[in-house]
């Protein structure tokens, strides 16, 4: 496909001015007013010297003004460069260091941050999103779309940096309609029918690629929270019958607990994926029985952000076959297919998968293999080929020489009544080399020794966690919705010298 995001705008401006494209929690543009305030922004950005290939930076909180700055990086023929707005001044600056950008946008929250930066790295422009919020209500002439190909580049997104320094993961024109244009085939949408709701932060790839642009290319309508808000998401969807909500389990869950929740009725809701952590069987049943079937997805940033997803009334531990130009293979250390239901490395082929990292040839070259994308992840392939998630290959514990999935632990824990939240990971321990520790954030008094007597009773004895830490307040997030594991680390990782093994 040689279109872009930018071409599918530019049709629904005309076929559908008067119809909503964005609306920001009330704030309201149509598809013809976007058009108009996407071109003259795009000029704004030409005339402080971006030019077709150039990266432009953008560091905001969810916002009208970033979408159209985005569209308008595009409209320029530039590379939107996303940065996570929570990000100090030292995380920041590698990554802008990595990209190089012409010019970067910040609202009036980051812009000093930003300066920061400028002043001590390669020069480049700082602009303020409040220009482009003032440019809206200005009459601007049409600018001529770009002429792109598939392979160019027009979008960087950086991991989540959980395992080091954040890569910058390139996606082109084509693997943006290649994600978008494979999901239309499997999930129900109908022209400008599609009514996302979009709590996540815009910069994530759940942000830009399957809120912003998807919503373009489908001319449907991008209902945008600034930040989320469990009342207000009932609200709107209930109000707006949303279609389509997409994240991590924390957001259904924090939702399911707004009071009313069990009175309304939400079928409209075709399409609820859940990815990042397994979904437990009590919130599946919440949700159904509001007409919504959650389901259980596998993806990363280097796949387009979804590379499978269960049909609605799957097994709820798994995580489907793949889209339809998809393939999923499981492989061991020589390459070669895993036989059914044995545990390997997944790895990735298909229109999603990105074309490398920014300026990165080395790690591209480790992630991308004679066309497939090695993960990093463990899973396995039912006879049926249907994928089941285990972990990520640095996330398993080895405790004397056996092998241990957090994810296995937390799922179990997570079923402890008073747990709210869970992270397990490995910690030091003498003997084994490493053991698994467990920390717990409670919404009530959660008693160590009965979390390890609960485990005791249902798993194998070199998997129960001999360190169970409470945790005071929610556990730290990353912007994805995961919970921050590197962070707990940090903070838990002289864990036996501070707290008493339980046995």
């Amino acid at each position: 496909m040689s279109g872009s995001v930018i071409d599918a705008a530019a049709w629904w401006s005309q076929t559908v001015p008067d119809q909503t494209a964005i609306d920001f929690d009330g704030d309201v543009v149509s598809y013809a007013q976007l058009g108009e305030w996407v071109d003259g922004v795009a000029a704004w950005l030409q005339d402080n010297g971006v030019t077709a290939g150039d990266r432009v930076g953008l560091v905001g909180a969810n916002s009208l003004e970033w979408c159209v700055a985005a569209l308008a990086t595009w409209k320029a023929g530039a590379i939107v460069c996303g940065f996570n707005q929570r990000f100090v001044a030292g995380d920041l600056r590698p990554l802008i260091e990595l990209c190089v950008p012409t010019v970067v946008l910040a609202d009036v929250t980051h812009l000093d941050r930003v300066k920061d930066i400028v002043s001590r790295s390669t020069p480049f422009a700082v602009l303020s999103l409040k220009e482009v919020a003032d440019a809206r209500t200005r009459a601007h002439s049409p600018m001529p779309r770009p002429v792109v190909s598939a392979e160019d580049p027009t979008l960087i997104v950086f991991t989540s940096g959980t395992t080091g320094t954040p890569k910058g993961v390139v996606y082109t024109h084509g693997t943006i309609a290649g994600v978008v244009y494979e999901w239309s085939l499997a999930e129900r949408v109908e022209p400008n029918g599609l009514r996302p709701l979009l709590a996540l932060p815009l910069f994530s790839a759940a942000g830009v690629v399957w809120g912003l642009a998807r919503s373009m290319v489908h001319g449907g309508t991008l209902y945008l929270q600034q930040q989320f808000d469990p009342p207000r998401a009932l609200e709107i969807l209930q109000k707006a019958r949303i279609t389509t909500l997409n994240g991590p389990p924390i957001i259904f869950e924090q939702i399911a607990a707004v009071p009313g929740f069990d009175e309304v009725m939400l079928d409209h809701v075709t399409t609820a994926w859940v990815g990042g952590s397994r979904v437990t069987s009590s919130l599946l049943e919440r949700w159904r029985a509001q007409g919504v079937a959650l389901r259980q997805m596998y993806g990363q940033t280097e796949t387009g952000g979804g590379a499978t997803v269960m049909p609605a009334g799957g097994a709820l531990e798994k995580c489907g076959s793949g889209g339809m130009f998809t393939r999923i293979r499981v492989v061991d250390e020589s390459g070669d297919d895993c036989p059914p239901d044995v545990t390997g490395e997944i790895i990735v082929r298909g229109p999603g998968v990105f074309p490398g990292y920014w300026c990165n040839p080395e790690a591209t070259a480790r992630a991308l293999r004679a066309g497939w994308l090695y993960t990093g992840d463990l899973g396995s392939l039912d006879e049926d080929g249907v994928l089941t998630f285990i972990d990520r290959v640095g996330e398993i514990i080895n405790s004397g020489g056996l092998k241990i999935s957090p994810i296995e632990v937390e799922a179990l824990i997570q079923q402890i009544p008073g747990v709210a939240e869970v992270a397990v990971f490995a910690v030091a321990d003498p003997k084994f080399g490493e053991t698994p520790a467990a920390i717990v954030s409670g919404e009530a008094e959660v008693d160590p020794t009965e979390v390890v007597a609960f485990c005791n009773e249902r798993l194998a004895d070199f998997k129960v966690p001999r360190y169970v830490i409470l945790h005071t307040g929610p556990l730290p997030r990353m912007a994805s919705g995961k919970i921050n594991k590197r962070d707990l680390r940090a903070t838990y990782c002289d864990a036996p010298q501070r707290f008493p093994r339980v046995r």
